[in-house]
């Protein structure tokens, strides 16, 4: 068939994104499908992960120590480790995630959103993601609290209230103290998160 130029204004083709869902994700992950990646589940897409710079990786690791020492028992933190939100077919795997100490029940499935207290990410070259789709995801699973540690400007967002898909208070902070929704009587020190021990 000749395609007249009358026609190539007609045509048009679709392009569709193929999602998964959270079981295609574990299967993937059960016979070893993404044991050499690092990816995460967002949405229903899977997401290469940046790879940690040494700078992150550390305050990273200094911040988990810090917030098991002001914490005890009240919580788990856990680094690094998935989390899953079925609502929206998403495994992603925050950088700090601070939940119920739920030891037991997290051996058959990672934390869902009604067991976290707030979630924390760590942003050198992925602060476009961290604001967006995951602040987005986060907010839709009514996760409670999100901070987000810009590392390259030193500062933290730090995001409440999740109403309608997003975070109705965005507080940015560079110096002092804070304490999260769930726990009013820990003080956080933003130096701390910033700049490790």
């Amino acid at each position: 068939m000749k395609i007249t130029p009358w026609m190539q204004g007609k045509l048009t083709m679709t392009v569709t994104t193929a999602k998964w869902s959270l079981d295609d994700y574990h299967r993937m992950i059960e016979i070893g499908l993404l044991v050499s990646r690092k990816v995460e589940l967002l949405n229903g897409e899977i997401i290469n992960m940046a790879p940690e710079g040494a700078e992150h990786a550390q305050i990273n690791t200094d911040s988990a120590e810090y917030l098991r020492e002001l914490l005890g028992s009240k919580a788990l933190v856990r680094d690094a480790k998935p989390i899953t939100i079925p609502e929206s077919n998403s495994e992603p795997e925050p950088d700090l995630a601070i939940v119920e100490a739920q030891r037991a029940i997290y051996r058959s499935h990672h934390p869902y959103p009604e067991n976290i207290f707030w979630l924390i990410e760590y942003s050198q070259t992925t602060l476009s993601k961290d604001l967006d789709i995951k602040r987005k995801t986060y907010s839709a699973a009514s996760i409670p609290e999100y901070w987000v540690v810009d590392l390259k400007n030193q500062q933290i967002k730090v995001f409440r209230e999740p109403i309608n898909g997003d975070y109705s208070q965005e507080l940015t902070l560079t110096s002092g103290e804070i304490s999260p929704l769930a726990f009013p009587e820990i003080k956080v020190s933003i130096q701390r998160l910033l700049k490790g021990f």
